[in-house]
């Protein structure tokens, strides 16, 4: 791991824990009761830390020696780390194409479950911004693959620690990988 890198992911820590981390109880989409909220929409979505996702999670997959060509997830908590990532791989000279994953395929126009450049064939990664049960990666995987894509890994920024990897990696069959883990971010 290059200083910058290092540098980045404190950086990116920091960001976290002031801006994203609620302490409230809460009902996460996954029906599942919580005393925080992880809201990593405000860090995808912010200016500074939008870039500091992408080259974290750029970092993360290469220092697991995850090769791929495409990065995206379900839509929504997916889609700015799939674009933070995609323009980060461009910023080191890599072409990395981003997609979106919908929860279900459309009925009508083109009928894709899985929106942007063609996956199939393709190396790809799922991504999400955090994860409770693993159920939206999963989905995204399905629909990923469906439509030809060959899921590398899962990776997300925030691991809560409640299961999702086991799952994933259970039903997926591919690796879960982490930025963070919610010890780092002072949450039991």
């Amino acid at each position: 791991m290059t200083t910058d890198i290092i540098a980045d992911r404190a950086r990116l820590l920091e960001l976290i824990k002031e801006l994203a981390v609620v302490h409230e109880r809460v009902t996460l989409s996954s029906g599942v009761e919580a005393d925080y909220y992880i809201d990593l929409r405000r860090i995808t979505l912010h200016h500074e830390a939008s870039r500091l996702v992408g080259r974290v999670m750029l970092a993360l997959l290469d220092d697991a020696g995850i090769t791929f060509r495409s990065a995206g997830g379900l839509t929504m908590g997916a889609d700015p780390v799939g674009t933070a990532l995609m323009h980060a791989a461009g910023d080191a000279g890599r072409e990395v194409d981003a997609f979106v994953v919908r929860k279900v395929q459309k009925t009508h126009g083109m009928g894709r479950q899985v929106e942007g450049p063609d996956v199939s064939g393709r190396a790809v990664v799922v991504l999400e911004d955090t994860s409770t049960t693993g159920g939206s990666a999963l989905t995204a995987v399905e629909g990923v693959r469906r439509a030809g894509g060959d899921v590398q890994a899962v990776a997300v920024i925030v691991d809560r620690d409640t299961g999702s990897r086991e799952r994933i990696e259970a039903e997926a069959g591919v690796p879960y990988l982490f930025a963070f883990g919610k010890d780092e971010l002072g949450l039991v």
